[in-house]
C-alpha cells in the first residue's frame, strides 16, 4: 500500500489540475498520475525487475535507494515535481503568440487558393502526380493549423468575436473538403473556386482581427508578408482557370493587380530596419524566384506554360513562407 504522505501528495497534483481548467490538458495529467501511483508503489516494495518497461530514469534510481525509505520519497516527489513541470510547460507551449496566431491565419489565405490552384491542375492533367500531392499537403496543413489556433494565444481563450471567425472558417474548409471529394470536372472546378474565396474573405478579416489585438504597428507587417504567399497562389489558381475556360471576365485585371502588389511589397521589404542577413538573403531568393513565376505567367497556357507556373508557384510559395517565418521570429519580442 501506499504511505499517506504519497496519496496526499497525488491529491494535491490531482486539485491543481482541477484547479487551473484549460491550462492543463487532463487526459495527459491523468497518465502522470497514473506514472506517478505505479512508480510510488514500485520504490515501496523494492521490486526492481518491474521497471524495465518504465524507462532508463526509474531503472537508474531503483538500485541506489532500494532500502532507504527517507531517500525513496525523495525520490518520489522528485519525479512528481518533474512530471508537474512537464505538465505545465507542454500546457504553455500548447498555446500560441500573438505573431504565431497572426502567421497561422494569414497561411489560411495562401492555402486556399493553393487548394483550387492544385484542384484545377488536376482538371487540366498538368503533372498530376504534383497536384494530388499539393492538395494533399495544402488541406493537412488546414487541419493542422485549424487545430493550432483552436487552443488560444498564450495569453488565453479567444474574444468572442475571433472564436465566431475561427468557426466560419472550419464551415467553408467543411464545404470544400465534401467538395473535394468529387473528381475534377468543369463544374465541381468551378464550385471549388467559389468556395476557396469565401474561405480567403473570412481568413482575411480573421487575420486583421487578430492583428488588432496588438497595439504595434509591426502586427500589420507580418500580415503583408503573410499576403505575400497568398498572392503567388491566387496568380497560379488564376492562370489556370483561364486555361480550363473558367475565369471571370475581370481575372485579367485581378492578375494584374496581384502581380502589381507582390513586387511592391518585396520591394519595400528590403528597406525595413527589421531586415536581418537572414530576412535579406530570403529576399534576394524570393525576388529571383520571382522573374521566373513573372515570366512563367507571360506565357501561353500551354503545356509547357502550365508545367511551369505549377512548378515555380511551389517554388515561390516555399520562399515566401520561410520569409513570413523569419519576420514572425523577428517580431514576437514586440507582439508578444
Amino acid at each position: 500500500m501506499y504511505s499517506l504522505q504519497s496519496m496526499g501528495f497525488l491529491v494535491a497534483l490531482w486539485r491543481i489540475g482541477v484547479l487551473v481548467p484549460g491550462r492543463v490538458h487532463l487526459p495527459g495529467l491523468f497518465n502522470r498520475l497514473l506514472m506517478l501511483v505505479t512508480v510510488s508503489g514500485m520504490l515501496q516494495r523494492n521490486t526492481c525487475s518491474k521497471f524495465n518497461q518504465s524507462g532508463l530514469l526509474l531503472m537508474h534510481v531503483t538500485p541506489r535507494y532500494r532500502g532507504h525509505r527517507a531517500n525513496r520519497r525523495v525520490v518520489v516527489r522528485g519525479v512528481a515535481a518533474m512530471m508537474l513541470m512537464s505538465i505545465f510547460h507542454s500546457s504553455a507551449q500548447a498555446q500560441m503568440a500573438l505573431a504565431s496566431a497572426i502567421n497561422r491565419t494569414a497561411r489560411f489565405r495562401a492555402l486556399s487558393q493553393r487548394i483550387a490552384k492544385a484542384y484545377c491542375q488536376l482538371y487540366l492533367n498538368v503533372q498530376p502526380a504534383l497536384a494530388r500531392d499539393v492538395l494533399l499537403s495544402a488541406r493537412h496543413m488546414v487541419a493542422a493549423g485549424g487545430d493550432e489556433l483552436a487552443k488560444g494565444l498564450n495569453t488565453g481563450p479567444w474574444p468572442a468575436d475571433i472564436a465566431a471567425l475561427l468557426g466560419g472558417i472550419q464551415k467553408h474548409v467543411d464545404i470544400l473538403n465534401s467538395l473535394l471529394t468529387m473528381p475534377p470536372t468543369q463544374e465541381s472546378v468551378r464550385a471549388v473556386a467559389l468556395q476557396v474565396d469565401k474561405f480567403l474573405i473570412t481568413a482575411n478579416t480573421t487575420t486583421e482581427t487578430i492583428e488588432k489585438l496588438s497595439t504595434a504597428g509591426s502586427a500589420r507587417l507580418l500580415n503583408t508578408v503573410g499576403r505575400q504567399r497568398m498572392l503567388s497562389q491566387r496568380l497560379a489558381k488564376n492562370y489556370f482557370l483561364v486555361a480550363a475556360k473558367l475565369g471571370e471576365t475581370t481575372t485579367p485585371q485581378q492578375m494584374n493587380a496581384d502581380a502589381a502588389e507582390f513586387k511592391s511589397t518585396l520591394s519595400g521589404l528590403a528597406k525595413l530596419p527589421i531586415t536581418t542577413t537572414n530576412i535579406r538573403n530570403e529576399l534576394t531568393l524570393g525576388e529571383q524566384q520571382w522573374v521566373f513565376f513573372e515570366a512563367a505567367l507571360r506565357n501561353k497556357p500551354d503545356e509547357s506554360g502550365l508545367k511551369n507556373v505549377a512548378t515555380a508557384s511551389e517554388r515561390l510559395l516555399d520562399v515566401m513562407d520561410k520569409l513570413t517565418g523569419l519576420y514572425e521570429v523577428a517580431l514576437k519580442d514586440v507582439l508578444g
